[in-house]
């Protein structure tokens, strides 16, 4: 009997032993990430599959907001005039008003309210500081680089409009606003905002590459009239693209234009057409201040692209622009 107890206690101790270190097994199996096993990939392949996917995810973030900047683009296509501008300004609407003229020019005189972040890198460094949840209103001098500001800001999440021909030509000859007129600087409240770090990467490039340009004949992404017609003159080799209507395309155009109408469709037709990336590109539109807005996302979309001054030219922005310079239209 007693022989037959130790057998049956060897045999129970026996089956522990083997009962414990199953349950071992079963627990490393359950609970560890195998991250080998023969189909994982290297630590070296897997940073440069991550860096891949996430450069890949960046460039294609950003293309994205630049075709929603026109695919999107609201009936009053990113602009206001300057009289419904000041009314607003009367009535004390809840908005946000930006000068971006130079800090001379601001301190001479400006909109009551208004803040200045002058034309430049200021603008991408105060990204964060700019309200994202109230309208924002955005004056220069003549409207050409509030609408490349405006471009700008609004694919960075920023709602902003540019106020038709700027404080020269358009405020500044709205009567009664030199009620409105003050000398009283305004300044950001402490709130900040998110700004996409991939945009403000974008952005700082954009506004800091203007010093390349300073005191050349792209100075701030612009051309002027007569640099612009002696490299027809010239017949230097560049691209040159009207954005007006089709209609006024074909009343009359710069010769040698090509013509995309600024709109929904417009980033879409300069991706799908032969606009290319390899040579200078001028973009010319009405007054100038659309083809702002158009310069600033092809730019950001790697075209080198640059506006004429004043555009086309019209009465109301006289004596800037191509035909307000004297110099002629094709219609072929």
């Amino acid at each position: 009997m007693q022989n037959a107890k130790k057998i049956m206690t060897l045999l129970l101790i026996v089956s522990m032993i083997i009962g414990l270190s199953a349950c071992n097994n079963k627990d490393t199996q359950e609970y560890s990430m195998d991250l080998t096993d023969g189909k994982g990939v290297s630590e070296s392949s897997d940073d440069t599959t991550s860096s891949d996917d996430e450069a890949t995810g960046e460039v294609a973030d950003l293309n994205t907001l630049i075709d929603n900047y026109f695919a999107n683009m609201p009936e009053h296509i990113y602009k206001i005039g300057q009289k419904d501008f000041v009314d607003k300004v009367i009535a004390g609407d809840d908005m946000v008003i930006l000068d971006i003229r130079g800090a001379d020019a601001y301190n001479e005189g400006h909109i009551q309210g208004a803040i200045n972040v002058p034309w430049g890198p200021a603008i991408a460094s105060n990204l964060a500081k700019i309200p994202q949840d109230k309208e924002v209103f955005v004056y220069c001098y003549t409207g050409q680089t509030a609408g490349q500001a405006v471009a700008t800001m609004n694919i960075a999440g920023i709602n902003a409009r540019s106020v038709n021909l700027g404080w020269m030509l358009g405020i500044s000859t709205v009567e009664g606003v030199d009620a409105l007129t003050t000398t009283e600087p305004a300044t950001f409240d402490e709130t900040l905002y998110t700004v996409d770090s991939e945009v403000q990467t974008a952005l700082d490039s954009y506004y800091n590459g203007l010093d390349d340009v300073k005191g050349t004949t792209f100075a701030n992404y612009k051309i002027s009239e007569d640099d612009l017609n002696t490299m027809i003159e010239n017949s230097e080799d560049f691209y040159l693209l009207s954005i007006r209507g089709a209609d006024a395309y074909d009343e009359g155009h710069i010769q040698g234009a090509k013509n995309i109408p600024f709109g929904n469709d417009m980033m879409a037709g300069i991706r799908t057409s032969d606009v290319p990336k390899d040579k200078k590109v001028v973009v010319y539109c009405y007054t100038g201040q659309t083809a702002g807005q158009a310069v600033a996302a092809m730019r950001l979309a790697g075209y080198d692209a640059v506006s004429l001054n004043g555009g086309m030219g019209m009465d109301s922005n006289a004596p800037h622009g191509w035909i307000n310079h004297g110099y002629s239209a094709v219609t072929e």
